[in-house]
This record gives structure tokens, sequence and C-alpha cells, in this order.
């Protein structure tokens, strides 16, 4: 008995089957009005004891510059990974940021790219462009355990989270400078499927629709 028992724990496991211990977080992120916000970051630390996945390699990013905006609009980092700044235009581009968590500035001809710059400092890095009021772009630094970013539906999810609490917190670039994260507790049980939660965000207006210096906050 015991040896068929043996044998079919060894099919299983054979076959990719785990056990139910993990469960998918999905967060939907709105304005208080009913409207999806995009651009939300999702970040999710362990309340007490629980496994946290193992830090990714530090990776290099590229912030490109293309038809007058800088794409991505906003992009998420480690400590330690680095930026490059790329200009796919056709006119000069005076890259510059103030923020306390990054400060930097490089004038980038046509088809050239900034040397890599390393971010080491968690927070929020706004970036701008000296020349055009308008490109405005937004680099998040984070030693979360868990995160992910909210897409045009304004959903945001992070899978096979280890069964347990969570304090759950928001960053958006529109969020009023100085004030606290949202956060929330969040409880995830063993096999319990996909939790999903509700997460308002009180916004400030786009500043790409009317950018200049003083719109840059972080």
């Amino acid at each position: 008995m015991r040896t068929r028992a043996l044998a079919i724990l060894n099919l299983w496991l054979a076959l990719g089957a785990k056990p139910a211990l993990a469960g998918d977080l999905e967060v939907k992120f709105d304005d208080g009005k009913g409207k999806p916000v995009a651009d939300a970051v999702l970040l999710l630390r362990p309340a007490a004891g629980q496994q946290v996945p193992a830090p990714k390699p530090q990776a290099r990013h590229v912030i490109d510059q293309r038809l007058l905006m800088f794409q991505p609009y906003l992009q998420v980092f480690r400590p330690g990974d680095e930026v490059v700044f790329r200009n796919s235009d056709s006119t000069r581009h005076h890259v510059y940021s103030f923020s306390a968590a990054g400060k930097f500035e490089f004038v980038l001809a046509p088809a050239q790219s900034s040397p890599p710059l390393r971010l080491a400092q968690p927070g929020a890095i706004a970036v701008g462009c000296n020349i055009h009021d308008q490109m405005i772009a937004y680099l998040y630094v984070t030693d979360a355990p868990w995160v992910a970013q909210s897409d045009a539906s304004g959903k945001a999810v992070i899978n096979a989270l280890p069964p347990g609490d969570y304090q759950l917190q928001a960053w958006q670039p529109r969020l009023r400078p100085g004030t606290p994260l949202p956060a929330q507790r969040v409880h995830v049980d063993a096999g319990s499927g996909t939790v999903t939660v509700s997460v308002s965000l009180r916004l400030l207006p786009d500043p790409r629709l009317r950018a200049g210096p003083g719109h840059v906050h972080y």
C-alpha cells in the first residue's frame, strides 16, 4: 500500500503538479470615480514570516526619447539597476532630474545615448527635458519583494504568493507629493485562487497636459 502511494506521488510530481500553497493577488486601481488608473505601482511586503523571492539580478533599462516623448512614461527599478537614455528623435534633448533619489543631466544629440546611470536609492525620480517641457517620465526605485504595474484597465497582478498576511502600498506619478502612500493589509490563504482588491487613488491632473519645470514634483 505504501509502495503504491509513493508511486502515485512520484507520478503526480513528474506531471508537474504542485501543492496548492500559493495564491494570486489582483489589484484594481481607480480614481475614486470609477475610472481605471494606469501606471500605478503595486508594492507588496510580507507582514511577518513569509518567504520572499530571491532578489533579481541587477538590470539595465532603456528610456527612449521618440516623438518628443519619453518611452516608457513610467519604469520600475530595483536598487542597483541602471538606466540609459536614448535619443531617437531628430532634435537635441536635455534630460535632467532634480529628484532626491537621483540627480543628473545629459545633453543628447540625435541618435546619442547617455552613459549608464546606476540608481541606488529607493524613491521616485521625475525626469524632464529642459528643451521640451511636455516631456516627463518617472523612474520608481523600490526594494519591495513583489512589484507590479497597472495596465490601461487599471489592473495589476502578482502571481504565486505564499499564504500569509501582506502590506499593500501603491504609488502613482499623480499622487500629491509628500502624502503617505495608500496602504492596506491583504491576506492570502493557501490555495485560495485569486484574491481581488480594489484601491482608489486621489490624483492630481496629468502633468503631461501642461508640463513645465514647476510640475516635476519628485
